[in-house]
């Protein structure tokens, strides 16, 4: 199984080693412009110094969780330029003490039944692909520890009705897996993230995050239907209607709650038939003016490109 890099965007098979940096940094310094002296290269695992986790999972969730170097580092920043520095430099400042990898609906509620009587913090884990410090597990001094709750194991299109064109998702399904399920059903959610390679539905919810590879609706908010998230104290799920009136939307609350209000463990989003043909063509522009006004007249068209 392939390891995400404890430091860097990517997996670690996919990372450049030494002698490609050093042969690809001329080529870049001229780009950018800027004089290259050396090519430094990351610190590796196995000089990290982490701290010794505060607290330990029960026996009843150690099948899920894990206290590791690899788990902890990887798991400890974003993937924002300062927090790859950071972890470049071999610097983790707020690792968690237990990283937990729920299999089910069961075992998020076993973790937070856990956490809560154990006076531990409990960070929801998408993609880690937070520019905003949203998975850091600086906690305050009140609490015992840190658990950094990945929701990759929860990755499946759950049900389909083809004729309201929406799909039931868990949320820790990143976006090529998602896509991939839906595509199985000739369907698409037509939402493309800058993370899309590793974000997820639930962090897509809980960062309110926008897809630049797409025209139109680019929010994930304009395909919501509804969310459901798990707290400690039992499950909380915002009702799937065609179109109400009646006050305010309770699954905008988890619209960008960031993980305060709950755990997000899966939502309704409206889905589109995949598109028949695709065809893709670069365009230049001479001034930046001239290519935005581009973009809006594209935009406003109804292409949907």
């Amino acid at each position: 199984m392939r390891r995400r890099s404890h430091w860097g965007w990517g997996h670690e098979d996919a990372v450049l080693s030494a002698e490609q940096a050093r042969a690809a940094a001329p080529g870049i310094a001229e780009h950018l412009r800027m004089a290259v002296a050396d090519v430094e290269e990351p610190v590796a695992l196995a000089d990290v110094r982490l701290p010794a986790p505060r607290v330990a999972p029960p026996p009843g969730l150690a099948a899920i969780c894990s206290s590791d170097a690899h788990a902890r580092a990887s798991h400890a920043w974003g993937r924002s330029y300062s927090d790859v520095v950071r972890g470049f430099h071999g610097r983790f400042d707020f690792p968690p003490d237990v990283v937990a990898r729920p299999r089910d609906e069961r075992d998020v509620e076993a973790v937070l039944t856990w956490a809560a009587g154990a006076g531990v913090a409990v960070v929801p884990y998408g993609g880690g692909t937070s520019v905003a410090g949203g998975v850091q597990c600086e906690i305050p001094a009140r609490l015992n520890g840190a658990v950094s709750l990945d929701l990759g194991a929860l990755d499946r299109v759950l049900e389909v009705d083809a004729v309201s064109r929406a799909a039931r998702i868990q949320a820790g399904a990143a976006g090529p897996v998602l896509e991939e399920q839906l595509a199985a059903q000739g369907l698409t959610m037509r939402f493309y993230p800058q993370s899309f390679e590793f974000s997820t539905l639930g962090g897509w919810i809980a960062t309110r995050a926008g897809g630049h590879f797409a025209t139109v609706e680019t929010h994930v908010d304009d395909l919501v239907e509804s969310v459901r998230a798990l707290t400690p104290s039992g499950a909380w799920e915002s009702r799937r209607l065609p179109g109400s009136g009646a006050g305010v939307s309770p699954d905008r609350m988890l619209l960008g709650s960031e993980g305060i209000l709950g755990v997000i463990t899966e939502a309704w989003v409206k889905v589109r038939p995949r598109p028949r043909a695709r065809s893709s063509a670069g365009v230049r522009f001479t001034e930046f003016d001239r290519g935005a006004e581009a973009l809006r007249a594209i935009a406003q068209s109804g292409l949907r490109p």
